[in-house]
């Protein structure tokens, strides 16, 4: 029999690779692959915390240990940039705890018996949720009660769709893919919202989102500022995860007079960063409670409602910026990244949740002369193969 060989790191999709290509389901470095497939844990392997693991696809990398998996996170952005040709120095990762995840989508089936909770990896098969160790436990808290709640508004062998984010009031409740008509159904939902003292229960059914339960405004604070909270709208997983991203960002650009934040949403770094600030965001409720927190609080913001993807910033207009901060969703920003290399600005903050994306859009700016300075991963998504990172470029 042949020698096993060792794993010596864990691929972007969470496999352990050994150095000459073998892949292995649920291999922490350090572990030994054998010629038949067994795996021998080695120093790398942590105890999984969950009983639903590796079976929900909720968590794909429990069997890490912390430093196996804060390397993980690390080197998705070193292979990430190395895949571009390109070096940088890219620090030690931050990583959020468990149980403090702020939001989450989950799912839920009616047939025969209620199932509630996220697919299997590979799979649209459900798992029916019974512990999580990444979830708020505020979140948590409501599974129990959703599964009395769900099955008066769910129709047979149709799947709905949970969205829980933590508001400042409490939990902001989206519920899609229900039928929820009647006086019994409505009354039903007004007590599962005063009973469970959500910040706001909405229901969509198809037609677009309704409010059933709200007794205030629901908001989030960002940056000391109240900013009313759309149903379903995006906010970073973590508050251990926002504060390390604003802390890079701030880093990065410094105090500039004017500056620009290119898919602000709903002001994470518009409202954390000090002078002059253009925020464009091209989801429309997203963009219309950033101006109107910024007028409530009296912030030198404007707003603009604006697609990045059509209609990019050209470099006349980037180069009135003293800095520039870069958000963009998953697919990164190609041609906001190549007006942005043909501009002058001074400094470039770019947070992305997608090391591949991110390293082409880097290749971009440095090919044109910008200097990539440093990197800083983040993993908010504990034990998932999705890593963030800032990222600061200077000219």
């Amino acid at each position: 029999m042949s020698d096993p060989d060792l794993i010596v790191r864990v691929a972007a999709r969470g496999d352990g690779v050994t150095a000459d290509g073998r892949h292995a389901a649920l291999a922490a470095p350090g572990d030994w692959l054998r010629a038949d497939g067994r795996v021998e844990p080695g120093p790398g392997r942590g105890e999984p915390p969950c009983r639903h693991f590796p079976t929900c696809g909720g968590c794909q990398l429990q069997h890490l240990s912390d430093a196996a998996y804060a390397d993980f996170v690390r080197d998705r952005v070193v292979g990430a940039l190395a895949a571009q040709g390109l070096e940088t120095i890219v620090r030690s990762s931050l990583i959020s705890p468990p149980r403090s995840r702020r939001r989450a989508t989950l799912h839920a089936e009616l047939s025969g018996k209620l199932v509630l909770g996220y697919s299997e990896g590979g799979s649209h098969t459900l798992v029916d949720v019974r512990d999580c160790d990444v979830l708020d436990p505020r979140l948590f808290a409501l599974l129990a009660p959703l599964r009395r709640l769900l099955p008066m508004l769910m129709r047979p062998r149709r799947r709905a769709e949970i969205v829980m984010t933590l508001a400042d009031q409490g939990v902001d409740l989206l519920l899609r893919g229900v039928a929820a008509e009647g006086l019994a159904v409505a009354e039903a939902l007004s007590a599962f919202g005063a009973a469970h003292a959500l910040a706001r229960l909405s229901i969509d059914s198809g037609l677009g989102v309704e409010a059933r339960y709200e007794p205030v405004e629901a908001g989030v604070t960002l940056g000391e500022v109240a900013v009313p909270l759309p149903a379903g709208a995006f906010l970073q997983a973590t508050p251990a995860g926002e504060v390390a991203l604003i802390a890079a960002v701030r880093e990065a650009v410094g105090a500039p007079d004017t500056m620009a934040d290119l898919f602000s949403g709903l002001g994470t770094f518009a409202l954390a960063l000090p002078g002059k600030v253009y925020a464009a965001e091209g989801a429309r409720e997203a963009h219309l409670a950033l101006k109107l927190a910024a007028a409530r609080a009296q912030r030198p913001i404007f707003a603009e409602h604006r697609d990045l993807f059509r209609r990019p910033l050209m470099p006349a207009e980037l180069n009135r910026f003293d800095a520039v901060v870069i958000d963009p969703p998953r697919a990164g920003a190609r041609e906001q990244a190549v007006q942005l290399a043909a501009s002058t600005c001074p400094i470039i903050a770019y947070v992305s949740c997608n090391p591949s994306s991110f390293a082409r859009d880097a290749k971009t700016l440095c090919e044109a002369g910008y200097r990539l300075d440093w990197v800083q991963p983040v993993g908010q998504f504990l034990w998932s193969t999705h890593v963030e990172l800032v990222a600061r470029f200077s000219r």
